[in-house]
């Protein structure tokens, strides 16, 4: 049984929506926890994918990385995080931006069991829940790796600063200002894919290994 144009169209954009979103969340939840209440205070801790969509960055780039084969590229609207106001300001960054990456590793983790049961569905919906499951742990694993990279302004560069000795920390956050170009020279040159396809290959099959 082959899947409709409208099942085929979900397969990929419920995950991508979902993965974006629910990134974008996690770090307002994780800011709010820690101490910021800026995300709180602008009404932007949602799962409600509205709050969170870019028409560019959420819908067509994502689209059109898929179509293409390409490392899974997109955003969702950021949400404002205000790293002065938190209690622990160099500390608890590490926390706030982990806590995006942790969130699509979660995701992918339930897609994998979501695809592990796909037997269990009515037939009718077997093949698309697990077609829909593939889609959603490539998704995720790809935006958990790709936003692990210790590049400003990704969570992983974020991350780096929050480790970094003071000295060192100031003048690596100083590569923000670059960092989306470095990124894009990266990805349109494939240098990332040597070490991003391995990184999602390994994740992968270890979340098979254990959840599916």
């Amino acid at each position: 049984m082959e899947l409709t144009v409208i099942q085929k169209v979900t397969v990929y954009a419920l995950p991508i929506i979902f993965a974006i979103t629910v990134h974008e969340a996690a770090h307002g939840y994780a800011a709010k926890h820690f101490g910021d209440l800026t995300a709180y205070n602008q009404n932007r801790i949602s799962l409600n994918p509205l709050r969170h969509i870019d028409p560019i960055g959420t819908i067509v780039l994502p689209a059109l990385t898929v179509l293409l084969g390409g490392i899974l590229f997109g955003w969702a609207k950021p949400v404002p995080v205000n790293f002065m106001n938190l209690r622990h300001p160099k500390k608890d960054m590490l926390w706030v931006a982990a806590a995006g990456p942790l969130s699509n590793l979660i995701m992918a983790i339930f897609w994998t069991i979501l695809f592990g049961r796909s037997a269990y569905f009515p037939e009718s919906m077997s093949l698309f829940i697990q077609q829909m499951g593939v889609a959603g742990i490539s998704i995720n694993l790809s935006l958990m790796v790709l936003n692990l990279i210790p590049l400003p302004p990704l969570d992983g560069g974020r991350i780096a600063v929050s480790l970094l000795p003071n000295h060192l920390a100031h003048k690596y956050a100083q590569i923000e200002r670059y960092g989306f170009l470095i990124l894009i020279i990266l990805l349109m040159t494939h240098i990332l894919d040597l070490i991003i396809f391995p990184l999602i290959q390994i994740s992968q099959s270890l979340i098979y290994w254990i959840f599916a």
